[in-house]
């Protein structure tokens, strides 16, 4: 190669005025931002660096007071629920009770109607054969009769009169009449009700008598006597002697006081209304 060639040359081409310019107005800026930054750290007179502390929001008092109120209205309206559903439990269990209880009642009340219906029945059937009974047996009364004494024992004079009950009579007669309007309940013995034989005996118990309680056994009690010789105070029977079903007081004129079912209670009636079957004289 000839010394004299051209060789290309190394150095960098030259930049233009501009471009010089703008490159040395950026690192001046670089540089005093670098002066600035370090110039404030070596500077001891610096404050160390506040830290940031972030405030939770503070609840308004307002605000509180609502919630707090809203807590409490809610805790009442589940008690206010809590006792409505209480007091209905309890009114349909009141209400249940009560419909049991009445129709208990109900049914007690239809057991008595039923039994007392049952025993008026039976004493109108028993009221009713006692009249059959006595019916058949007045073709008996009228033959016991007509053969009737007409001795010193008849208390009736010529004119058919009885005389009046005098004496222990008399204070049987008083009591039983004392008992008319009472009513007639079988197995009664007074005071307030009796049956046919309780009246009886408690008449007589009146003079010291002491009369057996059934009508069968006070029909065996004393003498026989005919109806045509009665005295006020003997004890007239329905049925057979030993056998009656049906006892009361001869209380002179041609009268008895008994009990005779309860429709009509303690009566005192006519022989003709019920005529017996016979008698028999105690005192």
């Amino acid at each position: 190669m000839s010394h004299t060639a051209h060789i290309p040359s190394h150095r960098k081409p030259r930049r233009s005025a501009s471009k010089l310019a703008v490159r040395a107005g950026v690192a001046g800026g670089v540089l005093s931002t670098l002066a600035m930054a370090g110039t404030a750290s070596a500077s001891p007179a610096a404050e160390p660096p506040t830290e940031t502390t972030l405030e939770m929001p503070v609840l308004n008092m307002d605000l509180g007071s609502e919630v707090s109120s809203a807590v409490i209205k809610a805790a009442d309206n589940t008690r206010a629920q809590a006792l409505v559903g209480e007091l209905t439990a309890q009114e349909n269990a009141a209400r249940t009770g009560a419909a049991n209880e009445a129709k208990l009642a109900k049914a007690d009340a239809q057991a008595k109607a039923d039994a007392e219906k049952k025993a008026t029945d039976e004493a109108n059937r028993k009221a009713d054969a006692d009249r059959a009974n006595r019916s058949s047996g007045r073709t008996q009364l009228a033959s016991a009769s007509a053969s009737g004494s007409s001795a010193g024992s008849d208390s009736s004079d010529d004119s058919g009169v009885t005389a009046p009950a005098t004496g222990s009579a008399s204070a049987i007669i008083n009591f039983a009449r004392n008992q008319v309007g009472k009513a007639y309940v079988m197995g009664g013995t007074g005071p307030y009700s009796f049956d046919c034989s309780g009246l009886v005996q408690a008449a007589y118990r009146q003079v010291g008598v002491s009369l057996p309680r059934m009508s069968q056994d006070q029909s065996s009690e004393g003498t026989s006597v005919s109806l045509s010789n009665l005295q006020p105070g003997d004890v007239l029977y329905w049925g057979s002697r030993g056998n009656a079903y049906h006892v009361a007081i001869y209380s002179g004129g041609g009268k008895f006081i008994g009990a005779q079912n309860s429709g009509t209670g303690i009566v005192e009636r006519s022989l003709s209304y019920d005529p017996p079957t016979g008698a028999v004289r105690i005192l």
